[in-house]
């Protein structure tokens, strides 16, 4: 099988074709929003990081903004800098490896919000024109690297969606695409038989490794996550611990040897099917999967999670009616959990529906423009 990119110059194929406008610090986020939607064909990313935070925090946050940048969605990326922050250089650099072009503006330099404002949308609007004429072409579906995500969710969760997702990314591992999945908490208590998985006995110790580090964060602000959940939607859905919730959780990586465990923030460079050390929440964890190098995410979720991203689709997959009713503006695609096919039918279902909207179709949330506030995650201090 195959879909219709954008071929970029290292080779990576895009399923979108966004102007990338990145807001370098918190304090720049409303200059990047203003160019971004001043300019038809841009899309921006800004988040709550940069400033007042440790060092092991700013290369996290750093590392992350370069692998954004270097998403095989955009074709191009305009920074947008404070000025006080940091190596934005260093930043642009990085993003630069990949080939595409790459602008700034900072605000402190040009004179404030407004010249800003109206370099960055020159720069930008330079950046899409360019980019039109980059059309798309056909390509294996072993270009694409699928990013997996499960939130807000119940008993269907782990019974239908995620293991019909997991099924889709087995068949995209045996045909040589490639899947990643993050969300740390939610391996607790199921660590184990991840580590089973490994393809080295090196990586099963640092599947175990990253567990116990987010635990002992847990543990130091007074939080034992294990025997509890941490959400009260996920227990009034059925959900009565975080084993429970994990066992059902880890099932949407698939069957496949894990060959490769990444920090946030660092882009996915190897085979198959990897894991990506971070949270759960929303908007940090679609962020490291979009940094990772994700072309379309698929999102698992049982009571419903609306939110995508601003340059990687977000196809939201459900198992429960009620739910698929309800929220009909928000869900992609509905598993029906009664369905006498098997998960690796609704594998080839879901997968189908991945391809499609690599090749254009647009989410739900895109359509909505549900898409526009992620973040970054950092484990330390503000100061």
């Amino acid at each position: 099988m195959s879909f219709w990119g954008y071929v970029r110059p290292d080779g990576s194929v895009g399923t979108r074709n966004y102007v990338g406008v990145i807001s370098t610090v918190t304090c720049a986020n409303d200059v990047a929003y203003w160019i971004a939607r001043q300019v038809p064909g841009c899309a921006f990313f800004v988040h709550q990081q940069g400033c007042g935070q440790s060092q092991p925090d700013m290369d996290i946050v750093h590392r992350t903004l370069i692998s954004l940048g270097c998403n095989p969605n955009l074709a191009a990326v305009l920074l947008v800098s404070l000025g006080c922050e940091g190596p934005v250089d260093d930043i642009m650099e990085g993003i630069a490896a990949s080939g595409k072009p790459v602008a700034k503006v900072v605000v402190q330099e040009i004179g404030g919000a407004g010249p800003a404002l109206s370099e960055g949308s020159r720069l930008a609007r330079q950046m899409v024109s360019d980019a039109s004429s980059t059309p798309r072409e056909e390509s294996d579906d072993s270009r694409l690297l699928i990013g997996v995500k499960c939130g807000a969710s119940d008993t269907t969760s782990g019974l239908a969606s995620n293991p019909s997702i997991g099924a889709a990314c087995d068949i995209l591992i045996e045909r040589g695409g490639r899947c990643i999945f993050g969300e740390t908490p939610e391996m607790m208590g199921a660590e184990h038989i991840l580590a089973r998985r490994a393809a080295s006995p090196e990586i099963g110790q640092r599947i175990m490794g990253i567990v116990e580090r987010m635990e002992k964060r847990a543990l130091a602000m007074g939080v034992d996550m294990r025997g509890a959940n941490p959400s009260r939607g996920n227990i009034a859905a059925g959900l009565t611990s975080i084993e429970e919730k994990s066992l059902g959780a880890i099932v949407k990586g698939g069957s496949t040897p894990i060959m490769g465990v990444y920090e946030y923030g660092e882009k996915c460079e190897g085979p198959g099917l990897s894991i990506l050390d971070g949270p759960g929440q929303e908007p940090k964890a679609v962020t490291a999967l979009a940094a990772a190098g994700a072309q379309v995410i698929v999102f698992s979720t049982g009571i419903g999670a609306p939110q995508g991203f601003p340059f990687v689709p977000v196809i939201k997959v459900t198992a429960n009616p009620n739910t698929y009713r309800r929220l009909s503006d928000h869900i992609d695609l509905y598993v029906d959990i009664g369905d006498k096919a098997g998960h690796r039918e609704l594998g080839q279902t879901v997968l189908g529906e991945a391809l499609a909207v690599a090749s254009g179709k647009k989410t739900k949330a895109e359509t909505l423009d549900y898409v526009n506030y992620p973040d970054i995650w950092t484990s330390g201090t503000t100061f």
